[in-house]
């Protein structure tokens, strides 16, 4: 799976995590039925992985050209390895080919990478996004950020927080990770992704499969293909993909979308 997310200050997070969710109480379809607004869960549902793919590479195309990044103003993207974004990385820099997208003024983030492997390994995701993703596009090296897998104090390493009396931590306020301006956006594909999926969007939040959290996030994107709507009902594929005239529209270029020279 990936993800994506977009905030205030933190714009975009194209994140990478197996996510999928489980419990049994009200399914999410009557949730989106009920409030039937732009700041509902959808489900993209495509032909293909390379429909899906493309879907999603517009998507962030879109955010990106609305955003309007500038020396002053970066545009900042979390991304993730494994198979599943390779198909949405060709598309993007196949738009960044076309002019239709820059990256100059683009920061990213990676959140994995494998301990001891050092950066110029072939196995190691510095080497995996600098081949299929960053060496393709005008991207800066300085704006590119992957943990160190070699880093000196791997073990030594502890994270500090506190919590106020209403449980909030740090900024995050309580309620202001379902509340906020956060969009994101979920890439699911494949058979072998169906059940995930199905637990994700017909039963209830559950902390045994953690995508099912963002049911309660109103500008959640799942963007899949027909194989990973297996274990779907029926009722719940063909309502989202009646949708899709509506849901299209976020991944036209915006009208004051301009192209690089």
């Amino acid at each position: 799976m990936g993800i994506l997310m977009e905030k205030q200050n933190f714009h975009a997070l194209f994140a990478s995590k197996e996510q999928e969710s489980h419990d049994s109480s009200r399914s999410c379809l009557l949730r989106v039925k009920a409030t039937h607004s732009p700041r509902t869960m959808k489900l993209i549902i495509l032909n293909d992985y390379d429909q899906a793919s493309e879907w999603a590479a517009k998507y962030i195309r879109n955010k990106i050209l609305l955003f309007k990044p500038g020396p002053d103003r970066y545009f900042t993207l979390g991304l993730p390895t494994g198979s599943t974004p390779l198909g949405c990385y060709k598309k993007l820099i196949e738009y960044y080919k076309n002019g239709e997208v820059s990256f100059q003024y683009v920061k990213t983030f990676n959140m994995d990478e494998y301990v001891g492997l050092p950066r110029d390994h072939p196995e190691s995701y510095h080497s995996f996004m600098w081949n299929n993703f960053f060496k393709h596009i005008d991207i800066k090296a300085e704006n590119t950020h992957i943990l160190d897998g070699n880093a000196a104090d791997l073990q030594a390493g502890l994270f500090v927080g506190g919590i106020g009396p209403d449980g909030h931590i740090a900024f995050n306020e309580p309620g202001s990770s379902l509340v906020s301006r956060t969009r994101v956006m979920i890439l699911i594909t494949g058979a072998h992704k169906a059940f995930a999926l199905y637990k994700a969007i017909e039963e209830g939040v559950n902390h045994m499969w953690t995508v099912s959290a963002f049911q309660q996030h109103p500008q959640t994107v799942f963007v899949c293909d027909e194989d990973a709507t297996l274990e779907l009902r029926v009722k719940t594929v063909k309502y989202f993909k009646g949708m899709m005239h509506v849901h299209n529209k976020l991944v036209e270029i915006p009208p004051d979308g301009t192209k690089k020279n």
